[in-house]
């Protein structure tokens, strides 16, 4: 995927701004589902995108599924909210302790005693050869990754997918680290005037093997690479919208 192309996207979408106000609603609540569902989704939630919809938007529950994936859907969505209240920000103007807010909205609930808190023990992923780094490093990884987030001097695009990349590599949380750091990734990308990346469950096992190949020593390219055409589908879908 060309960024080039995605940067001539993104000029085409800006030269329509600003957007009809009930037109950003309308793509809002879509991405606002879409991206919990398949979010979610990718770490085996069991709620399908009806499903989510019915919880986020009406608060019902859905009969013979765990109250586990109803607090993930409510918890995605707040967690979203919370990363459109920075979007005017900058990534220089990030700090340690909103990423760790960005997590606690995630594990609200399910987990609370780690919500929002880096783990204290080691974590391997089943069926993955990756090792995470011993946990007594994890808080000196996170106040150098947090410099690097609020300092790199690189396009968007590719900040934003670094950014998923390294976070994950460092795997601070026990649990949740996946869905924050997409979290992060998409708020860099929204701070820049990109609609969010959405992986969908059916790209899970290329998105898993991109991530855990680079992880492995190999090149981060399909990673990118993945995460750019998952932008491009999004800028697709505004600018349909658009011409409709």
């Amino acid at each position: 995927m060309d960024i080039k192309q995605l940067e001539q996207k993104k000029t085409l979408l800006d030269s329509h701004r600003p957007l009809p106000p009930e037109l950003i609603n309308n793509l809002q609540e879509w991405f606002d589902i879409e991206l919990t569902y398949t979010s979610n989704a990718i770490e085996g939630n069991t709620l399908t995108r009806q499903e989510t919809a019915l919880v986020v938007e009406k608060g019902l529950t859905v009969k013979g599924k765990p109250l586990k994936d109803h607090l993930e859907a409510t918890n995605h969505t707040n967690a979203l909210h919370l990363i459109k209240s920075l979007v005017n920000l900058k990534p220089s103007d990030l700090t340690e302790s909103q990423l760790l807010e960005i997590h606690a909205s995630v594990l609200k609930g399910i987990d609370d005693p780690h919500a929002g808190k880096y783990r204290k023990v080691s974590v391997r992923i089943a069926g993955s050869t990756v090792v995470f780094p011993s946990a007594l490093k994890v808080p000196d990884l996170m106040h150098v990754f947090m410099q690097w987030v609020q300092s790199i001097d690189l396009d968007p695009l590719t900040h934003a997918a670094m950014a998923h990349y390294k976070l994950v590599s460092i795997h601070p949380f026990i649990d949740g680290n996946g869905r924050t750091a997409r979290l992060l990734m998409n708020l860099i990308l929204m701070m820049s005037g990109y609609p969010p990346a959405i992986i969908k469950p059916e790209d899970r096992l290329d998105y898993i093997n991109a991530l855990e190949s680079a992880q492995l020593g190999g090149t981060l390219d399909p990673f990118i690479d993945l995460i750019l055409q998952a932008v491009d589908n999004s800028l697709d879908i505004y600018l349909d919208a658009l011409s409709n």
